[in-house]
C-alpha cells in the first residue's frame, strides 16, 4: 500500500488518529505523514476533528475520514444455509441490510440466487458508481489471490462466484474464507486487538479457524490453512461434509447440536426447541434461543460440542502456542455454556504449562463478526479507490 492508502485504512479502523499516532503505527517520520495528511485535507478526503483530550502536554490534532464521502461498501456474508447482504459507509455504519436469506450452498441454483438477491439489493439501495468494492466471505477452500473457491468443481458457478459478481455489477470484488474474515474482525474490532498470535474459532454450522501470526492472517502455502473442522478427532464414524469420516466437525458444530437435539425430540424427549423452530426459520437461532431460556436438552447438546472444541483446541495449543484463542461466530452467543466444557477438555488433553500461557475468550462480536471482517476485506483491497474518485 502507498502511504495515503495506509493512512486511510488506519483511519477506517481507528476512526480518529493524530499525526504522531499515525507516524508511530506506520513507522514513518512526522514530516512525511504531515505532508500526506495535508494533501488528504486539501482533497477533503479526511477532516480535522479538533484536539485530543489533554494528557499534560500540548494537545494533538485529530483526523478522521470525511463522513460526507460518497463512497460505500457492499458485503455478502455467506454460510452453508444462509446469506446476508449489507451496505456500509466508511464510518463502519450499516445503512441497509438483508439478513438470513435462506440459500443452501448444495443447491445447484445457489449462485444464481445469490446474484438475484444482490442485484435487487443494490438496485434498491445504492448507485453502483458510489460503491468502492464488493466483499464476499464464504466457507470452503477459498483462494483470495485467484478469487476461486476450490471446494467446488469448475462446472459449479460457486467456484467462480467472485468473477461472476464482478462482471455482473462492474464493481471491484474480493473474496475470502469466512473464518479468515471473522479472524480479521476480531483482530481489528474485537477480542484480538492487542494479541499478536491469535487463533479464532468460527463456531457456526461447521467449525472453522482463522490463524493470526505476528498480527497477520496466516493462509499457508496454497491459501488453505485453518481447516480445523477436518482434524480426525471425532469418536463417531459419521460422514463429514468433506466426504471423510471422523472429522471434528461432525461432533463440534451448531449443526451437530441441532441434529442431536432433533433426534432426541423424535425419541420422545422434551425441548422448547420444537416450539421455537415453528416460528424461527433459522435453526441455529432457535437452538441459541432455547439455550438462553435454559432448555436442558439443548444445553446438554451444546455442552457436548464445547467439550469436542476443547479437545481440538488442545491439539492447536501444542502446535501453535498462541497468546489467545477466541470463540467467535454465531456460536459465541452461547459462550457461557461452551466455556466450562472447553476448559474441561483442555484440562484433560492439554499439557498444563502450555495451556496456562493461552487465554480463552468468548467474542462480543458474535454473528456480526463476519460482516465486519468482510467489509474490512474491501477496505484492505480497495480503499485507494477513494483517492482515484
Amino acid at each position: 500500500m502507498e502511504l495515503k492508502e495506509k493512512i486511510l485504512t488506519y483511519l477506517y479502523y481507528l476512526k480518529e488518529q493524530s499525526i504522531a499516532g499515525l507516524s508511530k503505527s506506520l513507522a514513518k517520520s512526522t514530516p512525511i505523514v504531515t505532508k500526506a495528511i495535508n494533501e488528504l485535507l486539501e482533497q477533503k478526503i479526511i477532516v480535522d476533528k479538533g484536539l485530543a483530550a489533554s494528557t499534560g502536554g500540548r494537545r494533538a490534532a485529530l483526523y478522521s475520514l470525511n463522513e460526507n464521502l460518497d463512497n460505500f461498501i457492499v458485503s455478502v456474508s455467506i454460510d452453508q444455509f444462509y446469506t446476508s447482504i449489507y451496505l456500509s459507509n466508511l464510518q463502519q455504519e450499516i445503512l441497509a441490510e438483508e439478513v438470513d436469506i435462506k440459500l443452501d450452498l448444495t443447491d445447484p441454483t445457489a449462485s444464481a440466487n445469490i446474484l438475484k438477491h444482490l442485484r435487487i439489493f443494490i438496485e434498491s439501495h445504492i448507485d453502483t458508481k458510489k460503491v468502492i468494492g464488493i466483499g464476499i466471505s464464504m466457507p470452503g477452500f477459498v483462494n483470495s489471490t485467484t478469487g476461486l473457491n476450490n471446494s467446488y468443481t469448475e462446472d459449479n458457478p460457486l467456484h467462480y462466484l467472485k468473477n461472476t459478481l464482478e462482471t455482473e455489477f462492474n464493481i471491484p470484488t474480493v473474496i475470502d474464507n469466512d473464518s479468515r474474515c471473522i479472524a480479521w474482525a476480531e483482530k481489528e474490532f474485537g477480542s484480538g486487538i492487542k494479541s499478536t498470535h491469535t487463533l479464532v474459532i468460527n463456531l457456526n454450522w461447521g467449525v472453522g479457524l482463522g490463524i493470526i501470526i505476528n498480527g497477520e492472517i496466516f493462509t499457508g502455502a496454497t491459501g488453505f490453512a485453518g481447516e480445523f473442522s477436518h482434524i480426525p478427532l471425532s469418536n463417531t464414524n459419521s460422514l463429514c461434509s468433506c466426504g471423510k469420516r471422523g472429522c471434528l466437525e461432525v461432533e463440534a458444530s451448531l449443526k451437530s447440536a441441532i441434529d442431536q437435539t432433533e433426534i432426541a425430540i423424535q425419541q420422545g424427549e422434551y425441548s422448547i426447541y420444537s416450539t421455537l423452530i415453528k416460528t424461527m426459520s433459522n435453526k441455529s437461532n432457535a437452538l441459541i434461543e432455547a439455550a438462553k431460556i435454559g432448555d436442558q436438552l439443548v444445553i446438554y447438546q451444546i455442552g457436548k460440542i464445547g467439550f469436542m472444541i476443547g479437545k481440538g483446541i488442545s491439539t492447536l495449543l501444542h502446535i501453535l502456542n498462541p497468546n489467545k484463542i477466541i470463540i467467535s461466530g454465531r456460536g459465541a452467543e452461547i459462550g457461557n455454556i461452551l466455556a466450562p466444557q472447553i476448559q474441561n477438555a483442555m484440562n484433560e488433553f492439554s499439557i498444563p504449562r502450555i495451556a496456562r500461557m493461552t487465554s480463552i475468550e468468548i467474542s462480543n462480536l458474535h454473528k456480526t463478526a463476519q460482516q465486519k471482517g468482510t467489509t474490512a476485506l474491501v477496505v484492505e483491497h480497495y480503499i485507494n479507490h477513494i483517492l482515484t474518485n
